[in-house]
């Protein structure tokens, strides 16, 4: 284990969908129709003193209600590698879509850290639109206001420190209060995107994801990946398949594919990922 204000770093693959095309990556692009595969993950951030979770995915019926393929449920996956559901005492949720924070109930007693803004976006007049109101479900919007009245999640306005070597920073774009997270490690900071670059590509062409608030707030939020991380190498986007072929597997023999992101990638490809 590292430090105490350094960190390892997972990426826990838990879901897919493959049925999907740029079209629904990318604003501008030419090949609309072409393939493009999405992954979903979960995050873990831990060290010899504490272990965070980074977002809590969604369940199988979630999964069949949208059309996604949950290979195993985000409370399973960590149990895979030692992580009991009951024992995680500190989520953060970058926001709340069903992908992010569908998992709520998996882990009951974790206190979790949400941006005001998101609250208030997701529980406000917008809703009324369904164009806005279609990536998230009311029942995990419920289930956080449930927590909220029992003391369990901690507001944040702009950036704020979780915990020693690990902060939340307010970017906006996709949805209104979605925050990305910096974590030290041994090879400098890390920044999880999560959705403010769904993929490299909408982070390395300025090429923003097309279900967004906000597409100043979207681009701008590249500029604070970029700052965030120490190497460029290190902004980790939410959905991209090639995280997989880029960073080293872990805990390998475990039934789950995990990826450990601190270490820094081991190469730069663009063929489909190996399967762990």
């Amino acid at each position: 284990m590292s430090r105490s204000d350094h960190y390892e770093v997972y990426a826990i693959k838990y879901a897919e969908c493959i049925a999907r095309t740029r079209r629904q990556s990318f604003i501008f692009d030419d090949a609309h129709d072409a393939p493009h595969d999405m992954d979903y993950f979960i995050w873990v951030v831990r060290n010899a003193q504490r272990t965070i979770l980074v977002d809590t995915g969604f369940d199988g019926a979630e999964g069949a209600r949208r059309g996604r393929r949950v290979i195993l449920e985000p409370a399973a996956a960590a149990a895979r590698i030692g992580i009991a559901p009951d024992a995680v005492d500190t989520a953060i949720i970058t926001h709340l879509h069903y992908d992010h924070a569908g998992g709520l109930e998996q882990f009951p007693n974790a206190r979790l850290h949400l941006q005001e803004a998101e609250m208030v976006y997701a529980t406000g007049p917008c809703m009324r639109h369904d164009v806005l109101r279609k990536p998230f479900t009311a029942e995990h919007v419920c289930r956080m206001v449930r927590r909220v009245y029992a003391g369990g999640v901690v507001f944040h306005d702009g950036d704020a420190e979780v915990a020693p070597g690990v902060s939340v920073h307010k970017v906006g774009g996709h949805s209104r209060g979605l925050q990305v997270v910096r974590v030290e490690t041994e090879r400098g900071p890390l920044a999880l995107a999560s959705d403010a670059a769904h993929y490299y590509e909408n982070y390395e062409a300025r090429n923003p994801f097309p279900l967004v608030v906000d597409v100043e707030d979207m681009l701008k939020g590249y500029d604070v990946l970029t700052r965030l991380a120490g190497d460029r190498r290190l902004v980790i986007p939410g959905h991209d398949p090639l995280v997989r072929r880029r960073f080293p597997a872990a805990f390998e023999g475990a039934g789950v594919d995990v990826r450990r992101l601190d270490l820094g990638p081991v190469r730069q490809a663009a063929g489909p990922p190996e399967e762990s």
